[in-house]
């Protein structure tokens, strides 16, 4: 095809700024996990969209954090190192900073020395005034020549056209690197374990959700009485205490059925089949500090 265009585009911010829902407004349906919690994305997530002229691979990067743990400096490797590798680089920042802090100025000197073409986004603009977007959009102009400032709402799915025909813009010619058909490279284990991460992120007490990796123990397709398929999943959550436990399984069990309804209802919506999932809850100590498990949490592109 003529004048078809094909890149990788890195989403890229502090914690909590919105750029998973971004990703899943952009691909159209959820690929990433939407918390309204930090550090909820813990390795490069890819959402692969397909136009009639090009095909863009998104990369959801770990927000970019002060890190406490192995774990924590992983999760920051991994959001780092993806700047230098992107072909266009989505810069989200919130509305509701008045000036570029800390961690912002860290991303921005990073941005600078990769020299991508970058495009801000200006995030949550539904929580300011006009006036402070527009204070905010000077300061950012001043720091970097970025090919475009977008202000927008991840929340209200606004401006999604306005962002994928700036990136458009910037791709070049090349190749589609994944089949039409594919979405995400994201494994049916990955979704899975994701899924089940979302819920419990979603349904847990404000100390326990980082503190929890969910493994996959088994995930076999097979038929039920009725002779319909179905998916047998088996999965492992684990924590770092005892406490943490108690709090994960609820009184009665009842926290552990609420996560894995949720996280069944999900899945069967994902699969497109019937979902029979089974939870256990485990503790690990200290596991966010264990090389063997931190590494699988490791970009390996």
């Amino acid at each position: 095809m003529e004048n078809f265009k094909s890149g990788f585009v890195a989403i890229i911010g502090r914690t909590n700024v919105g750029k998973s829902s971004i990703l899943n407004n952009i691909a159209g349906q959820k690929i990433a996990v939407v918390v309204n919690k930090p550090q909820t994305t813990r390795s490069t997530i890819k959402a692969i969209l397909n136009r009639p002229n090009s095909q863009i691979i998104f990369t959801d990067t770990p927000g970019i954090h002060k890190p406490k743990s192995k774990l924590g400096i992983t999760m920051n490797d991994t959001a780092w190192a993806s700047i230098p590798d992107a072909d266009v680089i989505l810069f989200v920042v919130e509305a509701t900073s008045s000036e570029i802090g800390k961690g912002d100025q860290m991303i921005l000197e990073k941005i600078k020395e990769a020299n991508r073409p970058t495009i801000l986004i200006i995030n949550k603009i539904d929580l300011v005034t006009k006036e402070q977007i527009l204070n905010l959009i000077e300061t950012y102009k001043d720091q970097y020549h970025f090919k475009a400032i977008i202000p927008t709402s991840a929340i209200k799915k606004q401006e999604v056209g306005i962002i994928l025909e700036e990136i458009e813009k910037n791709l070049k010619e090349g190749p589609a690197y994944y089949s039409t058909e594919e979405y995400t490279d994201q494994t049916l284990r990955d979704i899975a374990s994701e899924t089940i991460r979302e819920k419990a992120l979603k349904l847990l007490q404000e100390e326990v959700p980082h503190g929890i990796f969910v493994e996959i123990e088994k995930m076999k397709k097979s038929k039920t009485r009725e002779n319909e398929p179905i998916f047998n999943i088996e999965a492992t959550i684990y924590c770092l205490k005892n406490s943490h436990k108690g709090i994960i399984i609820g009184k009665n069990g009842q926290m552990l059925k609420r996560i894995g309804t949720y996280a069944r209802e999900d899945l069967e919506k994902e699969l497109e089949e019937k979902v029979n999932l089974k939870l256990w809850v485990k503790v690990k100590e200290d596991w966010i500090n264990n090389d063997q498990i931190v590494k699988k949490f490791k970009t390996t592109d």
